[in-house]
């Protein structure tokens, strides 16, 4: 489904990214993890349309999306559930829910999606009329998740959506990941908590320096001893 390949990213003079090759296919959670400033976040904000490669190609399906404006890229499938949530906090929950709804497909069936975004976030149905900066943090991370499912995507990608979260709530957000994914939506997941990240996926890459480092099951990456100093810390 999604093809990176030789993905070249500068903030200014400084590489982001270098190279990097990554896979999505059809039905995969995939992982990416890394140290903090490891470039993670950059790649999921490339793919999204959101940082401009100097070089390298993104595929989505087929098609070439390297150069696809970030507001077009839900046309072709992928949606973001971007770091930090950054829901519209003047507007209410309802509002920022149908914002997710832009491409014509999306619209077209955006009475089903909101009924399935209610049914795995009851609480957004209760809080409709709420203004979406009166939330909990786990109340807009939720918002985030449904924002970016109206857009009936394809691929979802998801920047650390466990971070400043209470355990009991990152319990419940693994769960939806894991119940979105049974739908036959793919998901590429950027996560801080590479232990819970790495159960919840297939497989991972890790990230190091911009670059590709390791690779693998994510049974396999969890027994690594890279991984288990670089990343666990063990």
């Amino acid at each position: 489904m999604l093809e990176v390949r030789d993905l070249d990213v500068f903030h200014g003079e400084a590489r982001a990214l270098d190279g990097v090759a990554i896979d999505v296919a059809d039905g995969e959670i995939v992982c990416i993890i890394g140290s903090n400033g490891a470039g993670k976040s950059t790649l999921v904000n490339t793919i999204a349309g959101l940082h401009r490669p100097r070089g390298g190609r993104i595929v989505m399906a087929g098609t070439d999306v390297t150069r696809v404006a970030a507001h077009r890229v839900c046309r072709y499938g992928l949606a973001i559930v971007p770091e930090g949530r950054r829901i519209f906090p003047e507007m209410t929950v309802a509002e920022n829910l149908a914002l997710g709804a832009y491409r014509p497909e999306a619209r077209r069936g955006r009475a089903d999606a909101l009924a399935w975004v209610h049914d795995l976030f009851p609480r957004l149905r209760e809080r409709a009329t709420q203004r979406a900066g009166s939330l909990s943090g786990g109340e807009q991370q939720m918002l985030a998740i449904g924002r970016a499912l109206m857009a009936a995507p394809r691929l979802l990608l998801m920047d650390e959506p466990s971070l400043g979260l209470a355990p009991v709530i990152v319990d419940e957000v693994f769960e939806v990941i894991r119940t979105i994914n049974a739908t036959g939506v793919s998901v590429l997941l950027v996560e801080q908590n590479v232990q819970r990240a790495l159960e919840l996926a297939g497989r991972g890459y890790l990230l190091s320096e911009g670059r590709i480092v390791l690779e693998g099951s994510s049974a396999a990456l969890l027994a690594d001893d890279q991984v288990r100093r670089s990343v666990l810390g063990v």
